[in-house]
């Protein structure tokens, strides 16, 4: 019987693929908060080629700088595991309007939907408490 039961909590080659997984979520995070914040900072300062730009989407300079300081607000929201998802959240509406802005004036708008994928799926892969969630079967959550 004691061969049974070691078998059962014997160390498997398991323990690498989580560390990996969780790695792997946080290099993604790292990269999309980098350009997120590299975003926001570039709408804080008045940059010349930002100014530009949000002008032919429609933007004045003040509403560049409220949407630079939201940004920063939304992505370091999400770095922090205690408000990861309402960052995470936010970060993502932010997102819908900016591909919403996108459509608006015809121009391409998978960047911002590429982003935002990229987002869920670096923080699907580093919290265990969001894959439970999603793993979770509908009916179990009804009740």
């Amino acid at each position: 019987m004691e061969n049974v039961l070691s078998a059962l909590h014997a160390p498997t080659n398991r323990t690498a693929t989580p560390r990996v997984r969780v790695w792997t979520g946080r290099v993604l995070t790292g990269l999309i908060a980098a350009f997120l914040l590299f975003d926001a900072v570039c709408k804080l300062i008045p940059l010349a080629f930002v100014l530009e730009a949000s002008a032919r989407l429609g933007f004045d300079a003040t509403t560049i700088r409220v949407l630079g300081a939201v940004l920063t607000a939304a992505t370091l929201l999400h770095l922090f595991p205690r408000t990861q998802l309402f960052g995470a959240v936010l970060v993502t509406t932010y997102l819908g309007g900016a591909t919403a802005t996108h459509v608006l004036s015809h121009t391409p708008f998978w960047f911002p939907v590429a982003m935002g994928v990229l987002l869920w799926l670096a923080y699907y892969l580093r919290d265990d408490g969001l894959r439970a969630f999603l793993s979770t079967p509908s009916s179990t959550l009804r009740a």
